[in-house]
């Protein structure tokens, strides 16, 4: 069972399965760590279907998408073979398909899949000549970064065959009890200090200080983790500090950490 997805916006799971019981595309906007992809682990699972994720970048080219060729032996002798992508995966078997960071994606890679995402739910198969006809339960969940390096604005035509549910930074009282479920930190008053500690990166995130991966949810749970086996001074640098590039964000994490947590 996967982790359940914790968020102080209690609208974002009804609206998630509204949206996906419907049979329409659900993109998922919000900073790292917010909890994106377990959302839609959630949903698969509450829908009781079976999920194929693709993780975009630069090098997602058609065949990570759709499939490839491969020679296989049989009784001796060489058969070319085509073996499926997650897309074709996913429209064969009516499941969920999960592209997570769709904005880091070539442009020029992702319209071959506008007429599965819009009411035609078909995908022609330049690698075959094949069409295929998603079967009935196949759903899309998409999820992007906005802002972050190496993302594109999404094309109008691909994001408007999407509903978009925002995922804003979670409260510092939903912190909490991320890290009560998430975290083996059991000491209360160590997830009460780092609760407050993220409100602060927050905060400076919000104000341009800080990036947004320095304030993700992810990064606090590391921290709360190594909090458990050395100081949270040690903790705070090999979780979110040391991670960085920028010697001014560095600065300004240290900043927070020592007022929070009095470390040196």
């Amino acid at each position: 069972m996967p982790i359940q997805f914790l968020h102080n916006d209690e609208t974002i799971k009804g609206d998630a399965m509204i949206i996906l019981s419907l049979g329409k595309n659900l993109l998922l906007k919000g900073p790292t760590g917010a909890g994106k992809t377990r959302l839609a682990e959630n949903m698969a699972e509450a829908l009781d279907q079976h999920i194929y994720s693709i993780n975009c970048s630069v090098d997602v080219d058609i065949e990570s998408l759709l499939g490839f060729k491969t020679i296989e032996y049989t009784e001796g002798r060489q058969e070319i073979t085509f073996i499926d992508g997650p897309v074709v995966c996913a429209m064969k078997e009516g499941a969920i398909l999960y592209i997570d960071e769709i904005n880091m994606a070539r442009p020029e890679v992702l319209p071959i899949l506008n007429a599965a995402l819009d009411y035609r739910r078909t995908i022609t198969n330049p690698l075959t000549g094949d069409v295929i006809t998603a079967e009935q339960g196949f759903r899309v969940i998409a999820a992007i970064n906005v802002g972050y390096v190496g993302t594109m604005p999404m094309n109008e035509a691909l994001l408007n065959r999407f509903n978009v549910i925002e995922l804003g930074y979670v409260s510092k009282e939903a912190l909490a009890e991320i890290l009560k479920a998430q975290s083996i930190q059991k000491d209360g008053s160590i997830i009460e200090e780092i609760a407050q500690f993220h409100s602060d990166l927050v905060t400076m995130t919000e104000q341009g200080q800080i990036s947004q991966e320095a304030s993700s949810v992810r990064s606090l749970i590391d921290l709360a983790d190594l909090s458990t086996k050395m100081p949270i001074s040690r903790a705070c640098h090999r979780a979110i500090i040391d991670k960085l590039d920028s010697e001014q964000e560095k600065k300004a994490i240290l900043n927070a950490a020592e007022l929070q947590f009095g470390m040196g």
